[in-house]
């Protein structure tokens, strides 16, 4: 499959020709452990990374490599990673480049999941994360930086607040000092912006969101640019540049890096997969591989569904008099609407926000009212979803740490799903007549 197909062929076409024992022309299932060798020098190259191929599913599967591709395809990356969910590809993404007494700088406007990751989490690991003032500033980002810092690390569109990192502004000062960016892309997907394309290195996703799209499995995906060349800068990355005694000496930069014998710039996601898959084994389940699949196959269709009513929406609301602000930058008023001009200008997602006068009581009220909206803490779902985060997702950050993220005491989060307008429209208007 030519990676030169449109978005919509590659979604249903890249990582997958029919099955060659069976002919089986969907993508089959393969719900097994482990993986028979032909000899006893096939499972000794396996091992040795001189033959690539299945040995236990923990580290590979075929349902899972097909997926895999795909995504990597659809993101116009090299490689790409399924782990058992978007929290794993985040901790992976970063625990690849940082270990004990490393440093982080990241943008403030998180999913409250990554901002804990990131506060409570990796600092008792060892590794700190600084959160830049300003992440529209790109100044901002290289104040914050250190002799010890590994990665940049941002949302495209961020949850809840709707806001968008410039993310070539960013990747610029990520590579000035030498280091790579990561952009979870989890809001967005590729259909609607493909960061690698503006300078990302590594874009991370919960492939349970958007990409599965119907809330029935939790998948977290890694996809690599291959355009960061670890090699040159052997003090910084040096677990990359030195002989890892767990996997045969291997020196990842030299023998996957930049001119591998594989073709492509493939240390990173090896990495990934061959020292954290191995030894923490957040592995994905090849049923969810398989499911995610089959959410693949639509995922231009329903965004596209997903945006126009998400629009529709937030046009809407903003003329509301119940509504004191709407966060989505797709509006004329949003102050990152320049930058969803210039990143997406398809739109700015399905995920939006918007700010209720009466404070944390009327966001309760409304919330308890909706009926067609599912009170749930996900996003992404072909179902329109609501959800209070000053009381939920974002409840375990302080009153600073929440407005940094977007977080007001009245914010309700929506994700606009793919019913008829109307419908959900008359739904929000009885969570309105409720809050009052």
């Amino acid at each position: 499959m030519s990676n030169n197909w449109s978005f919509e062929t590659l979604q249903i076409h890249a990582g997958q020709t029919p099955d060659p024992t069976t002919g089986a022309r969907a993508l089959p299932l393969y719900q097994t452990t482990a993986y028979q060798f032909r000899d006893t020098q096939h499972a000794a190259n396996l091992f040795g990374l001189a033959e690539l191929g299945n040995i236990y599913t923990r580290i590979m599967n075929p349902t899972q490599d097909a997926v895999e591709q795909r995504i990597a395809a659809l993101e116009g990356g090299v490689a790409s990673l399924l782990v058992a969910s978007g929290s794993a590809a985040t901790t992976y993404a970063i625990l690849a480049l940082a270990e004990a007494g490393d440093h982080i700088v990241s943008s403030p406007s998180l999913y409250g999941g990554t901002y804990n990751l990131f506060h409570y989490t990796l600092p008792k690991l060892g590794v700190e994360v600084s959160f830049v003032e300003n992440p529209d500033d790109p100044e901002s980002w290289r104040k914050a930086v250190r002799p010890n810092t590994k990665a940049f690390f941002g949302e495209s569109i961020a949850n809840p607040k709707n806001d968008l990192l410039d993310i070539r502004a960013v990747a610029d000062v990520a590579h000035a000092i030498g280091v790579p960016l990561i952009i979870d892309n989890t809001v967005a997907t590729p259909f609607l912006i493909k960061p690698i394309e503006h300078g990302a290195d590594v874009v991370v996703h919960s492939a349970t969101k958007f990409l599965s799209g119907h809330g029935n499995a939790v998948v977290g995906v890694i996809v690599d640019s291959g355009n960061f060349d670890y090699a040159k800068q052997p003090e910084r990355f040096r677990n990359f540049n030195e002989p890892d005694p767990s996997y045969h000496g291997l020196v990842y930069a030299q023998a996957l890096g930049v001119g591998s014998a594989f073709g492509a710039n493939l240390a990173y996601i090896f990495k990934i997969r061959l020292t954290l898959l191995r030894d923490i084994g957040a592995a994905v389940s090849p049923f969810n591989a398989w499911l995610l699949a089959q959410g693949l196959e639509t995922l231009s269709l329903r965004i596209e569904r997903h945006v126009a009513n998400a629009h529709a929406v937030a046009t809407w609301l903003e003329a509301h008099p119940a509504v004191a602000k709407v966060n989505y930058a797709s509006l004329p008023s949003s102050p990152w609407n320049p930058l969803a001009k210039k990143y997406a200008p398809k739109g700015s997602g399905a995920v939006l926000s918007f700010e209720l006068k009466g404070g944390v009581e009327a966001g309760k009220k409304f919330v308890e009212a909706l009926q067609l909206f599912s009170h749930v803490a996900n996003i992404g779902d072909v179902r329109s979803l609501v959800i209070h985060p000053a009381t939920t997702t974002h409840s375990q950050l302080t009153a600073e740490e929440q407005l940094a993220a977007g977080v007001t005491p009245g914010l309700v989060r929506l994700s606009i799903g793919l019913e008829n307008i109307d419908d959900i429209k008359t739904d929000l208007e009885a969570g309105f007549k409720a809050a009052v």
